[in-house]
């Protein structure tokens, strides 16, 4: 029997199918007819919706982490408006509404199964997303969430207990993947790889103990635990992600979302970040013409591809013809990126002029867009790699910066500076793996292997040789950045975490408002749980963040 596609999958759900008697293998949902049941239907079909759920949740997630970063751009005067009470609630509802309500049903049905495989896969998944909403909400519900019976309006947990109870809900996954069981009918990460589930679940583990490395004394020796059995994300094909399909109908869009953002029949509809392709460009790293598609070859007021300025043009860029603001160095970007690289600065909010056919838009990577091939022409529906791109959750160059942190922490300069050209590597060989999903692409543009080498061992000798520990925190962690394109939710973490890079571009307002510490609550939340109080401001540091408190730091806002 064959083995349909997510989302063929998809639109069994979303047209409500329900399964009723063994007809259930006219859907062709499970592989051995001889296991049909109506509860391993349902089953799988709640792995189904987790599963998406998780990576449409990871995407949107990792977006306001990066757009908090400079790794995408934020359009808002003012960090508490950027990100008001009403724009996390999808992610909220996938978290909760989706994910962990069906997570309590499909549990129910598994161990009457002894599905333990299913178990252990849905237990790294919640454990994940309960790490990931403490990172950006401090105090969430968990020990009464999804009894609505009993506790209708749940309380928000300490954030510190949430993450000791999934670092122990980790612990369970592996416990229930290494016992016997029937494979997932649809596994769309690994495949019914187990062993790479386990690994993912031990590089979360690793993850959590960088995070609370400032607040817990024994956080360096757990992770060098992990590190040191090698059981854990080493190998980008042991990396998780999710892969997009490219469909987009009426009924369903599942194109990777940067992708159906930007490559649309009216042109692009996000700005992309003139700090981070400065950075790019002027250091010429190699992941460049996979990160960003340029539609022009001449950004107003900047220099051109050939070198020779180009016309300041307020009617399609409108701060052209303005002066630099007061606060911003004279070295920060402001405005223009040479060389057609065509964004927005950091809070910049402004009206929308028509552009949208000159912007520079994502690339090739990780949304399988455009290759930069200097053709400069127009974006449109369809092109590059039509949006079969993926959302990056946790990589193995990821998993190397993780190890090049700690070794800096502490103070094995030599370790950092190895795991750190590691990781880039990793990053920049996954990048340039992209390009053959463009097929016009002319990859006689992709940087040589000389070229790569030379940017690492470059910014290797530099870390080395740095003057001092600050400097070398500023040269990781723009790599960290860099590394994280695509989901911004690590980045994030590393930024209140660390208070580097140092050279971020400030905000574009001279008084945006303190740099957001952890989110409100969602308004969907907030406004009927009366066990809920909204937050009074951004301010408010998750537990593991015990760093100088706003406004100061992070310095770079």
């Amino acid at each position: 029997m064959k083995k349909i596609n997510k989302i063929q999958i998809l639109l069994v759900l979303l047209l409500g199918i329900t399964f009723t008697s063994c007809e259930t293998t006219d859907l062709d949902l499970l592989n051995d007819p001889n296991e049909i049941t109506i509860e391993n239907g349902d089953l799988e079909r709640y792995m189904v919706a987790i599963q998406v759920d998780y990576a449409n949740f990871a995407e949107a997630m990792g977006r306001n982490g990066a757009q908090l970063t400079r790794l995408e751009q934020m359009g808002s005067a003012s960090y508490a408006n950027a990100f008001d009470p009403a724009s996390t609630n999808f992610e909220w509802g996938l978290a909760y509404q989706g994910m962990f309500s069906d997570m309590k049903n499909a549990e129910e049905l598994a161990m009457e199964l002894e599905a333990n495989k299913h178990i252990g896969v849905m237990k790294v998944l919640k454990a994940s997303t309960l790490m990931i909403l403490v990172d950006y909400f401090g105090d969430v519900p968990f020990s009464e969430a999804t009894n609505l019976a009993e506790f209708p309006n749940p309380n928000a947990d300490d954030d510190a207990s949430v993450y000791e109870a999934a670092l122990a809900m980790l612990d369970e996954g592996i416990s229930f993947l290494n016992q016997e069981g029937l494979g997932l009918e649809n596994d769309f990460y690994y495949a019914n790889d187990f062993d790479k589930w386990i690994k993912l679940a031990n590089t979360l583990k690793m993850n959590a103990y960088v995070n609370t490395r400032l607040v817990d004394g024994n956080a360096q020796s757990k992770f060098n635990a992990i590190v040191n059995t090698g059981n854990y994300i080493s190998s980008t094909d042991d990396d998780f992600q999710f892969t997009w399909d490219i469909v987009n109908n009426a009924s369903i869009d599942s194109r990777q979302p940067g992708y159906a953002a930007d490559y649309t029949a009216a042109g692009a509809s996000r700005y992309r970040s003139n700090w981070l392709m400065d950075q790019m460009l002027y250091d010429n790293d190699p992941r460049r013409r996979y990160y960003f598609y340029r539609q022009n070859d001449c950004t107003p007021s900047g220099l051109g591809v050939n070198g020779e300025l180009c016309p300041a043009d307020p009617g399609s860029l409108f701060c052209s013809t303005d002066s630099r603001p007061a606060h911003y160095p004279g070295s920060m970007v402001f405005c223009w990126v040479d060389a057609g690289y065509w964004g927005r600065d950091h809070g910049f909010g402004g009206g929308i002029p028509p552009d949208s056919f000159s912007r520079t838009v994502v690339g090739v990577y990780p949304a399988a867009g455009q290759f930069d091939d200097d053709r400069f022409t127009s974006i449109g529906l369809g092109t590059g790699g039509q949006g079969a791109g993926i959302t990056p959750i946790m990589l193995a160059s990821w998993s190397q910066f993780m190890i090049s942190e700690m070794n800096l922490v502490s103070g094995n300069v030599g370790g950092a500076n190895t795991a750190m050209q590691m990781g880039m590597e990793l990053s920049i060989a996954k990048a340039m793996s992209f390009g053959s999903k463009d097929p016009e692409a002319d990859l006689s543009f992709a940087p040589s292997a000389d070229d790569v080498s030379e940017y690492i061992s470059s910014t290797g000798n530099a870390f080395a040789n740095a003057a001092n520990n600050s400097d070398r925190w500023e040269i990781f962690s723009l790599q960290h950045l860099k590394a994280h394109y695509g989901n911004g939710s690590d980045g994030y973490n590393m930024y209140r975490r660390t208070g580097y890079p140092l050279s971020l571009q400030f905000h574009i307002e001279v008084s945006p408002g303190n740099f957001v510490r952890s989110f409100l609550y969602p308004a969907d939340e907030a406004n009927t749980n009366s066990n809920i109080q909204q937050k009074s401001n951004v301010d408010g540091q998750v537990f593991w963040d015990n760093n100088p408190s706003s406004p100061g730091f992070p310095s770079a806002n």
